[in-house]
């Protein structure tokens, strides 16, 4: 005998834990890609009027987090989509492309960026030190503000947090621009311009693998990193009545919610409705595990289910099986 038990986020428990981005989120994406749009225009102008590369570098750095921006803000409006027949989960999987894209996304940006900084080394040409500061400087300051307002939701969305370390970085690389432009006015130092681009390229690169690390495994629905699934299984494992647990999977739905779907093995039956919303609550309070799905077996069957023989982690190390046993798991 089985039993399905599913608790969705719909269940009468109330939530700690976003699952969507924060309500102002709105308001920081159009502020940020108005400010951050108008601010592109004027750096790459002057940065073509001043013959700099690390200004046009700075543009187009500007110009894939403002895309990035859209992309977050477009996926945080589909992720709130009610589900269909189509997509019974809604849109939220949307983050996640949203997330990848996002980091792709850098990536080309920093390869082009590369590019013509290395091309400009063989051939250098005279800065207008003067006028790159000046708009790194602005830059500056609209790169700050905009951190600022994705600051409060950096903690719970990857997206979020992904245009808050973009604007973040940003703010830090216009300061080095700015430093750049006024060494070259008092140096004649033109070489450094390009320098300073593969440094910002540099420093991009090092902020965005993170990011297309997660989201990667995100899109390939890996485990959550907040997430521990052996000490889940154990957890799971050690409940009255549970003799066996198996067929455990985790999964993100979003990039701010997590799912999980499990059998239980309890020889004594369905063990009722408050036991399965004591385990169900303590999953989403202690693991940020939100949608739950726990079918209830008695073990007279033998049920053939996806297993786990082995997992280990990205250093190799030995995790739970996917089969754990009651007070402890394999």
């Amino acid at each position: 005998m089985s039993q399905h038990h599913n608790h969705d986020h719909g269940h009468g428990f109330g939530h700690h834990h976003s699952h969507a981005a924060p309500a102002d989120a709105g308001r920081a994406f159009v502020l940020a890609i108005g400010l951050n749009t108008a601010f592109v225009v004027i750096e790459f102008v002057y940065g073509f009027i001043a013959n700099s590369t690390a200004l046009m570098a700075d543009a187009g750095h500007n110009l894939s987090d403002v895309l990035g921006l859209m992309l977050a803000w477009g996926a945080a409006l589909l992720a709130k989509k009610s589900p269909t027949r189509r997509f019974t989960y809604g849109l939220r999987g949307s983050s996640i492309l949203a997330a990848l894209l996002n980091a792709l996304l850098l990536m080309v940006a920093c390869g082009a960026i590369a590019w013509e900084a290395i091309l400009r080394f063989a051939h250098p040409e005279p800065v207008a030190g003067t006028t790159v500061s000046i708009v790194a400087a602005i830059g500056v300051l609209i790169n700050g503000f905009s951190a600022w307002l994705f600051m409060a939701g950096s903690k719970d969305d990857i997206n979020v947090r992904g245009a808050y370390l973009h604007m973040a970085a940003d703010a830090g690389l216009s300061l080095g621009v700015v430093i750049a432009g006024l060494v070259v006015m008092y140096t004649g130092w033109t070489w450094l311009d390009p320098a300073v681009s593969l440094v910002i390229v540099v420093i991009i690169v090092a902020g965005t693998w993170s990011l297309l690390k997660e989201s990667v495994l995100m899109a390939l629905a890996g485990v959550p990193a907040n997430v521990d699934l052996g000490k889940v299984n154990a957890y799971l494992a050690s409940q009255p009545g549970v003799t066996e647990v198996h067929d455990v999977h985790i999964w993100p739905m979003s990039t701010t919610e997590t799912a999980l779907t499990a059998h239980l093995v309890m020889p004594g039956g369905y063990p009722g409705d408050a036991a399965i919303d004591h385990i169900v609550e303590h999953l989403r309070e202690d693991f940020s595990i939100h949608h739950c799905t726990l079918q209830v077996e008695q073990g007279t069957t033998r049920h053939s289910g996806c297993m786990l023989h082995e997992a280990h982690d990205e250093h190799g190390h030995d995790h739970d099986h996917d089969h754990a046993h009651a007070g402890h798991a394999h």
